[in-house]
């Protein structure tokens, strides 16, 4: 798309467009296009599940921060107990998965690759009982409606700057610390070293 930041406005452009649509393929307005209208992100239709990922790309492009905001606007908004408080259709678990995948704080944005690509975590605290017996313990003190940024990362006490963690290192039980706060870091996971796999950059 000409580079990072021609990618990021791409990304952004999703979520400030009117909600048009065609629905000319349907020859009626189906559900999943109904809910994109009535919920105002755009043409960001989570209700389609191939679009889910798509937030968490902000991470490949050095601007976490955007995937952390609209992680939460999307489990705040989308997600609700009420009677009509679960988007489009459930394909095979999907919606669910990508919910509680994104409330502990990361997501497998390219399961093919031993990456969970980072969000921003839902609750203070979350453990994960894994079937080999190891924990994966999330903790976020500060965490609050308000503060959806992460401002830095400890991972087994040490500090981490990448934007996913590593299936081995999860699998392995972990601790992860999230400091949360109100504005976003826009200094942390900036740098390419920090950026997950992908294809793109491959010579």
């Amino acid at each position: 798309m000409g580079g990072k930041q021609e990618f990021v406005t791409m990304l952004d452009s999703v979520f400030v467009v009117p909600p048009i649509f065609d629905d000319s393929y349907y020859g009626q307005v189906i559900h999943e296009i109904r809910e994109m209208q009535i919920m105002n992100m755009g043409n960001y239709a989570h209700g389609n599940q191939p679009i889910q990922h798509m937030i968490y790309l902000y991470n490949y492009a050095g601007q976490p921060w955007k995937t952390q905001h609209w992680v939460r606007e999307v489990m705040d908004r989308l997600y609700t107990p009420q009677a009509d408080g679960y988007c489009g259709d459930e394909d095979n678990g999907q919606t669910s998965a990508w919910y509680v995948f994104s409330a502990m704080g990361f997501y497998p944005v390219a399961p093919a690759t031993p990456e969970y690509v980072i969000g921003a975590p839902l609750f203070k605290k979350i453990t994960v009982s894994l079937e080999n017996g190891k924990t994966i313990e999330i903790n976020a003190p500060e965490n609050s409606a308000d503060n959806r940024y992460i401002q830095s990362i400890k991972l087994n006490g040490k500090s981490y700057s990448k934007n996913y963690f590593n299936y081995d290192e999860l699998m392995n039980g972990a601790t992860i610390n999230f400091e949360m706060g109100e504005k976003p870091n826009k200094e942390r996971g900036t740098k390419e070293a920090d950026f997950p796999y992908s294809f793109s950059n491959e010579k």
